[in-house]
């Protein structure tokens, strides 16, 4: 499974406005859950707060990718987001987060869970990649530069 398949144009968004770091979460959820209802919303959200009282999962340098497993799922859903500012996302580095892939997995994802998280931590390891991010147009735009890395590293 690659990153480009959690994905739809739909689920990639520039400009997206958040106050907080729940606030956010709560927002990818129900992007994450569009069409499948409020349980799976709430079920969503849920995993992906847990994940985060764990240890936050901002990577640092302006990158977050919240994740968690969640019951119901029957198949891995993405989120991409490019946040008009920055926000606290308690990272390793302090900084503010504007970059944020969310994942939502089904609870036996296990082994392909730990592939996509290795596959987003190589991506927005490049920094001069995340720097295209951030000045994509549009989100149109931004999902294409998503799909080119992919296909462009999975081809390596």
């Amino acid at each position: 499974m690659l990153l480009i398949d959690l994905l739809t144009p739909a689920r990639t968004s520039v400009g997206v406005s958040a106050t907080s770091k729940k606030r956010l979460l709560e927002s990818l959820a129900a992007t994450l859950a569009d069409g499948h209802g409020d349980a799976c919303e709430r079920a969503i959200f849920d995993s992906l707060f847990a994940r985060e009282k764990l240890g936050s999962t901002g990577l640092g340098h302006g990158v977050a990718i919240p994740h968690g497993r969640t019951p119901g799922l029957s198949t891995a859903i993405g989120a991409f987001v490019r946040l008009s500012e920055g926000i606290d996302f308690g990272a390793i580095d302090n900084a503010p987060v504007d970059l944020v892939f969310a994942m939502a997995v089904p609870e036996h994802f296990s082994h392909q869970h730990l592939v996509l998280l290795s596959q987003l931590a190589e991506m927005f390891g490049d920094a001069a990649f995340c720097q295209r991010l951030r000045g994509a147009p549009d989100s149109a735009s931004l999902y294409a530069l998503l799909a080119d890395w992919q296909l462009t590293h999975a081809a390596a």
